[in-house]
């Protein structure tokens, strides 16, 4: 492994005509040393075509994007496939549509490099317009609702393999699994990076609160309460985890 080097591991589902924005961001980050992992999982729009263009832009042909494809198998694992060919001491999970700001992966690794008693760094993002926060990191409001977001820089020996058989969830099993190892996070109180709203519908997705609500469940909603019980059982969290609040 190569000391201090970040692995930027981005899976990618039909979402193609997002990753011009979201490798840009990457160029003009103020912490150079990185290595991009796209992980292809089985996208059918114009995938191919895009990423030649791509290797051709003045700005992301500076950075060293490593390229695999696998056969379509979900978002948890695509970021397996990436974790494993990484080479990075860190290693942090970027979505297609995500853009940094430029400070931020600098930022994420000093305060890890200067708290080594913990295992990862997060923050606050923008969802399109919308600020959505997070908070100090506290052990007994993680086991109530997931407040981390999966786009936080992870110190390499920390990391546990995304549950695949999940549809939701992913990143907080991630965390209460890490908990349940004794890894605790830090926070960064900053709004460092952005996700797009328009046209999402790739390796991941969001819907808003009021969904939930609904008398009559859409399938999304049906995968988020199924989600839900299976961490609830894995980690013996009961019933009294938040919905979407």
């Amino acid at each position: 492994m190569k000391n201090n080097l970040i692995s930027v591991i981005i899976p990618v589902y039909n979402h193609a005509f997002r990753l011009k924005e979201s490798l840009r961001s990457l160029a003009k980050q103020t912490y150079k040393d990185l290595e991009v992992i796209i992980v292809d999982d089985g996208s059918t729009d114009n995938f191919d075509e895009v990423f030649r263009e791509l290797k051709n832009d003045s700005e992301i042909a500076k950075l060293n994007i490593i390229l695999i494809k696998q056969n379509n198998k979900g978002a948890p694992a695509a970021r397996n496939n990436g974790f494993e060919k990484s080479k990075g001491e860190y290693v942090i999970f970027w979505d297609a549509d995500t853009i940094g700001q430029p400070e931020m992966l600098e930022k994420m690794i000093k305060a890890l490099i200067l708290n080594a008693g913990v295992y990862y760094a997060y923050s606050h993002y923008k969802y399109g317009w919308k600020i959505i926060k997070s908070r100090n990191f506290n052990e007994e409001a993680l086991k109530q609702i997931n407040y981390i977001d999966t786009t936080s820089l992870l110190r390499r020996a920390a990391f546990f393999p995304f549950d695949e058989s999940l549809k939701r969830f992913q990143d907080w099993d991630l965390w209460l699994t890490l908990l349940e190892n004794n890894k605790t996070g830090i926070f960064i109180p900053e709004v460092l990076y952005t996700k797009q709203i328009l046209g999402r519908r790739g390796i991941s997705g969001w819907l808003p609160k009021f969904i939930y609500r609904l008398p009559i469940k859409l399938r999304a909603v049906k995968e988020y309460e199924k989600a839900l019980a299976i961490v609830q059982a894995k980690h013996g969290l009961g019933r009294q985890v938040k919905k979407p609040a």
